[in-house]
């Protein structure tokens, strides 16, 4: 089986990247109703990706640093994080608690990944990032590198400035053609801010939109997501993508989603992601039901919240002290 990750175009020009992936990887062509809380897909195959829950409930870059903690020391930790979690130290963590921390590991991974792009985009340190110190920075080309490619190469390259430069104008809030520090966050993590939300659309429209009629076919939604290899048969989870994209996705049951349909898919409206994983962990772990989670509920289900030595147990479970 193969499921498609899209990591946009930037591995096509890899020798011409001067920084790390990271920023074509995060305005690529993941689907952004993956990106909410973890890269990782909620629901991987047939089954449950505890991967994302670890991401959820830590902060995705913790959640992949440290693999050698034992499964006692895990879940002492654990526990101190759980009493963290516990605002009004009633010895429960409720839903709200949850939903809070959850936001915070986001916004944590948020900050942290905004101020490590500005440093290294900004090469100025003023208090604005041009257009033009990103793209040098972002590809090391010049115009006699970008010679050296094929038609083809060039084009698409011509693509990911011109993809780029769109995503920056919506960034732009003042229109000044500069983005500060909040403006750049946008830029980067576009999922996160409602006013960015039609360059998303835009973004997933082309990505998946592949004979560009303006609309995504039933076709054109599962090849995004699976395309089988040498006579694969279509497994169980495919099936029920095809079952969703008729019962949720094409609400007026034209057979295809158009643009606004596609936004509802990818960034809905009303739909809280954090709220959403809060009271999925409390159902996994809430065991007498009182829907509150007590530190030992938490911990008998660390595999759940934090992992194993096998998937990574995350930073936080280290620096717990930072919390």
């Amino acid at each position: 089986m193969k499921k498609i990750v899209h990591l946009g175009l930037a591995c096509i020009f890899i020798g011409m990247v001067a920084s790390k992936p990271a920023d074509n990887q995060a305005h690529g062509k993941d689907r952004v109703k993956n990106q909410k809380l973890s890269h990782e897909e909620h629901f991987d195959g047939d089954g449950h990706n505890t991967d994302y829950d670890h991401d959820a409930f830590l902060g995705e870059e913790e959640a992949r640093t440290f693999e050698d903690l034992s499964p006692e020391e895990s879940k002492a930790r654990l526990g101190e994080i759980v009493e963290k979690i516990d605002e009004n130290k009633d010895g429960k963590v409720d839903v709200d608690e949850l939903q809070r921390w959850v936001e915070k590991q986001q916004n944590r991974y948020i900050s942290e990944h905004t101020h490590e792009r500005w440093q290294l985009h900004n090469t100025d340190s003023d208090n604005y990032l041009t257009l033009d110190e990103y793209i040098k920075s972002t590809y090391a080309s010049t115009e006699e590198e970008l010679l050296k490619l094929d038609e083809a190469e060039q084009i698409d390259f011509k693509e990911m400035i011109k993809r780029d430069k769109r995503r920056w104008n919506g960034a732009d809030q003042n229109g000044d053609g500069n983005l500060n520090k909040d403006e750049f966050s946008a830029f980067l993590h576009p999922e996160e801010f409602d006013h960015m939300r039609d360059v998303v659309i835009d973004e997933t429209m082309e990505d998946i939109d592949k004979n560009k009629d303006g609309t995504v076919s039933l076709e054109e939604y599962i090849g995004d997501m699976f395309i089988p290899e040498n006579g694969e048969e279509e497994p169980d989870w495919v099936k029920t993508e095809r079952e969703q994209f008729g019962q949720y996705r094409d609400k007026n049951s034209d057979g295809v989603m158009d643009r606004k349909e596609v936004g509802d898919w990818i960034m809905p409206r009303d739909y809280d992601h954090a709220l959403a994983e809060a009271r999925h962990l409390i159902h996994e772990s809430d065991k007498d039901g009182d829907k509150k989670l007590t530190k030992q509920e938490i911990i008998d289900q660390y595999d759940l919240f934090v992992g194993s030595q096998v998937t990574d147990f995350g930073e936080a479970l280290v620096k717990h002290d930072e919390f």
